[in-house]
Order: structure tokens, then C-alpha cells, then sequence
């Protein structure tokens, strides 16, 4: 099997299971335990926490550790929602058609269990948010914006930067899901300006199951998980100290090797797209060719399942994602295809194909020698 699917997850990286593994074994300590085991186990969470606070360029006291990107967005929305509501009373929540699950149906369940009133920013064909339209939909009663860095179906990045510095004129709270974007661009929280940001492990070579949100001093939160005083009194719950330090041994070595591994796979990718586009006819490609990220290629194929092509690949020996969602038996397009305005013969057709560090051009190559065939094998079938 050739695995090109690396926007959803990656393979933990040799070097930093090396540094996770003490604290499985010999330094098992509770990091809330006063004694000695205690105090190894803690003091490995702090030198995590400094290093991610580093390659954020903000204060350690400003990162928060989490199970999962998932639980960081949750933790962002449903937090600051809750405390700028009981501050000012502001109800109104903006975010992107195109953002991923854990904000939308975050925001789908504020709103029908807790009164809160959610404005959906449109995006252009190429899934992009742009900051006047964020600009024109905030009003006094705006409680906080939530728009994506990078969106994890069509590679587009947005313009984070520009967002919150509309959002801090204004004096509201910016959030952005970083989840995709930390593999590959900076993720400088006073470059970008944001007050909260989410990031999860297992998509730059870390583990799964441990996640981080930076959260600006300051930034109103209400906990949602609540227990012991664990981080700062935001996220109750033993922490998780092998996953934690994985996290953050994962982003030291992302943050340093950054610039080899897009020389690596940006190349790669242009490949992908420029060959996909030639050879298949109603062929398009999903996103912004320039403002994308570096190792994604996404792709909408008019009358063609996606479903049935990725079942078609993975019988090749090839694993990639689509956008389209299998309920029941009835195939729907995304919410992102639906938001950058494809009609349903286009956008059940989507294919997303994203590189690693493990990928190879024979890897590139032998896929997009069979490519072709399969896409129009799964016409014919469909």
C-alpha cells in the first residue's frame, strides 16, 4: 500500500516515540503527586509546554494541553462563548461554511441547547474567507470569530492575519483551527495575531489522542471539562504526560525541519495537480492554487462517486480521502463542496490526495499511472 493521506494523520515519527517512551515506564508519576515521581512527571509537562510556547513565540502559561485538536476547537468556541456571553452579554458566533466539524457542530449545538446565534461567512469558489466579509458581519452583539488556517478538504489557506486584525479593532475574540496548517506553515501567534488557536499532534509525525490550544492572556475562557485545576484551571483531567511531551518533541522538529520537508513535498504535489488536470477530462481542481498548502492536492471529478474511486484506489493499493460523506447508502458532497458553490455531479466526485515525508516520486508516479483508468472506471460503474 502507498499511503497518500497524510492531511488525516501521520505516522509517529521514530524520534519522538524515543522521547515519549520514559514516561510510559520508568517515569510513570502523576504530575499533580507531590513526591518525587510527581515532580519528574510535572516537570516533563512544563519543559513541553516552554517548548511549544517557543515555537509559538508566546508565553508558557498560554498553552493549554488537550486529547485532540477536536477537543482544543471545543474548548476555544464553547469557551469563550459562555464567557463573553456572561461578560457583555453578546450572543452572536461568526465562522466559515467551510470549517471542519468540531467548529461547526460545536457551533450547531450552542446554538440549539444554548441560545447562541451563529452567522455562517460565506467563502469564494476557492473556500477562501475574506476579511471583508468578516468585517461586515460583526455587529455590537458579536461574541467571537472562529475562521479555519488552513481547510483540511481543499488545502486553501486563509488570511488569518487580516481577520484578527479586523476582530481586535473591533474587540472581539478570533479563533482559528491551525490543525492542518502546523505541519507545514509558522504558526507565530503574534505574527498572526489570533487570541486562540488549535493544534493536534498526530498530523506532524506526533501521537494521536493529545492536542493544544494557545490561549491569549487575558482571553476570557469558561472550562469546559471540569475536575481537579489541572491547566490552569481550563482543562481538568490527568495529563496525559507521554502524549504531552510527544506534542511537543513532534512540533520542535516540524518547526525546525519545516523548510526540508515543503522542498520535499511541494514539488511532489505540483506534480500531482498539473498531471491530474491534463490527462482526466471534467477534471478540476478544489482550492487556491497559490495560497495552499504545500504537500495537497484536492480534486473534484464531475459524475464520478468518490466513495467508489477511493474503494477503486485502495484496491490499487493507494489510500486517499474524500470529501464526500456516506450516510445510509446516500452519498452527499461535503459541506465544503457545497460551500465553494459545486453543483451535486461535481462535488460527490471530490478526491483529496496529500504527501508526506515518506512519499517518494515512484510513489507519485505509480499513482498517477493508474489515476486515470480508475476515474473513468468509476463512471462507467457509477
Amino acid at each position: 500500500m502507498i499511503y497518500l493521506d497524510y492531511s488525516a494523520t501521520t505516522p509517529v515519527d521514530a524520534r519522538v516515540l524515543e522521547a515519549m517512551t520514559p514516561y510510559f515506564t520508568a517515569s510513570f508519576g502523576n504530575p499533580s503527586s507531590v513526591h518525587r515521581f510527581g515532580q519528574g512527571a510535572e516537570a516533563a509537562v512544563e519543559s513541553a509546554r516552554e517548548t511549544v510556547a517557543r515555537v509559538l513565540n508566546c508565553r508558557a502559561d498560554e498553552i493549554i494541553f488537550t486529547s485532540c485538536g477536536s477537543e482544543s476547537d471545543n474548548l476555544a468556541i464553547r469557551g469563550a462563548a459562555y464567557a463573553m456571553r456572561e461578560k457583555t452579554g453578546a450572543k452572536w458566533i461568526l465562522a466559515s461554511r467551510a470549517e471542519h466539524p468540531a467548529v461547526t457542530k460545536t457551533l450547531l449545538h450552542l446554538e440549539k441547547y444554548d441560545g447562541f446565534l451563529i452567522e455562517w461567512l460565506d467563502v469564494d469558489d476557492r473556500g477562501r474567507v475574506a476579511p471583508e466579509v468578516v468585517s461586515k458581519a460583526i455587529c455590537d452583539n458579536t461574541a467571537l470569530v472562529s475562521v479555519m488556517h488552513a481547510n483540511n478538504e481543499i488545502g486553501t489557506i486563509n488570511p488569518v492575519r487580516d481577520i484578527a486584525e479586523i476582530c481586535r479593532a473591533n474587540q472581539i475574540l478570533f479563533h482559528t483551527d491551525a490543525v492542518q496548517a502546523a505541519a507545514y506553515l509558522p504558526i507565530d501567534v503574534q505574527e498572526l495575531g489570533v487570541d486562540m488557536m488549535s493544534l493536534g499532534a498526530h498530523k506532524f509525525y506526533g501521537p494521536k489522542g493529545v492536542g493544544a490550544l494557545y490561549v491569549r492572556k487575558g482571553t476570557p475562557l469558561v472550562s469546559h471539562l471540569t475536575g481537579g485545576g489541572q491547566e490552569f484551571g481550563l482543562r481538568a483531567g490527568t495529563q496525559n504526560v507521554p502524549y504531552i511531551v510527544g506534542f511537543a518533541e513532534a512540533l520542535r522538529l516540524t518547526h525546525e525541519e519545516r523548510e526540508g520537508r515543503i522542498a520535499h513535498v511541494k514539488p511532489l504535489r505540483d506534480k500531482i495537480i498539473g498531471t491530474v488536470l491534463e490527462a482526466i477530462p471534467d477534471s478540476r481542481l478544489t482550492g487556491d492554487m497559490e495560497s495552499r498548502l504545500p504537500q495537497h492536492a484536492s480534486f473534484v471529478f464531475k459524475d464520478v462517486d468518490g466513495n467508489l474511486l477511493l474503494t477503486l484506489l485502495d484496491a490499487a493499493g493507494f489510500a486517499c480521502s474524500s470529501g464526500s460523506a456516506c450516510k445510509t447508502g446516500n452519498p452527499e458532497p461535503s459541506d465544503v463542496m457545497n460551500a465553494i458553490g459545486l453543483s451535486r455531479d461535481w462535488g460527490l466526485g471530490s478526491l483529496r490526495v496529500t504527501l508526506g515525508i515518506g512519499t517518494t516520486a515512484e510513489h507519485v508516479e505509480s499513482f498517477l499511472s493508474v489515476l486515470p483508468s480508475l476515474v473513468e472506471k468509476a463512471r462507467h460503474l457509477k
